[in-house]
């Protein structure tokens, strides 16, 4: 079977600076793999890339199937993609925004209720504008998009950040279900204590390119 995500020697730049600089990386479905270095190491590109939201301009990538480099719209509607902002609409409501992400990749909005109830979000707030909601009630709200869309391929940029201990349990949980029933995980994170009890590899970027990449023992349930 085909790797999941498969990049050889890929590079992408923003604007003329190499952030990917010749990555090789395979990743499997059904993993959950750990993105882990500095800042600046090319974490945030790499998971953008395999979302088709930046191009890669040379090398070989290939992301469920589709190229790329060829046409890297194509693999949007089947990946979930978590960025450090959460790219919801402040004037829309709770329920707006997770049926509008989860309706544009295919999904229902019952899909987007349960969503939201898996992320614990209170009822109390499905009306309400998220320009009134807490950092941390963003985020799960963010999070709760991505779970309505049930992506293929999950690609979590500090997945952890602006929540709580309750909510930190919750997306810990979330990875680990999205691997049970065979989809797969990329996410990037400095709470590495947390991050590698979770993942089943670490992989390590440093100047735009993987330097190590580790089989751990990951979640056990």
């Amino acid at each position: 079977m085909a790797p999941v995500v498969h990049l050889q020697q890929a590079v992408a730049l923003i604007g003329r600076f190499p952030a990917l600089a010749g990555v090789d990386l395979d990743v499997d479905a059904g993993e959950v793999v750990l993105l882990r270095g500095p800042n600046g190491a090319g974490k945030t590109t790499l998971l953008r890339a395999c979302a088709g939201l930046v191009p890669v301009v040379s090398g070989t990538a290939t992301v469920l199937g589709c190229d790329l480099v060829a046409d890297r719209g194509a693999v949007r509607r089947r990946v979930g993609l978590l960025g450090h902002a959460t790219h919801l609409d402040d004037d829309l409501s709770v329920t707006e925004n997770v049926d509008f992400w989860s309706q544009a990749a295919g999904a229902t909005r019952a899909d987007g209720r349960a969503a939201l109830e898996r992320l614990e979000v209170a009822t109390r707030l499905y009306d309400l504008p998220v320009r009134a909601l807490s950092a941390g009630q963003r985020r799960r709200v963010s999070l709760a998009a991505v779970l309505a869309r049930r992506p293929e391929l999950w690609l979590l940029d500090e997945p952890h950040a602006g929540l709580d201990a309750a909510g930190r349990d919750v997306v810990d949980g979330l990875m680990a279900e999205a691997a049970s029933v065979g989809a797969t995980v990329l996410f990037a994170s400095h709470e590495l204590d947390r991050a590698e009890a979770v993942a089943r590899r670490t992989v390590v970027i440093a100047g735009g390119a993987v330097q190590d990449d580790e089989v751990g023992e990951g979640h056990d349930g």
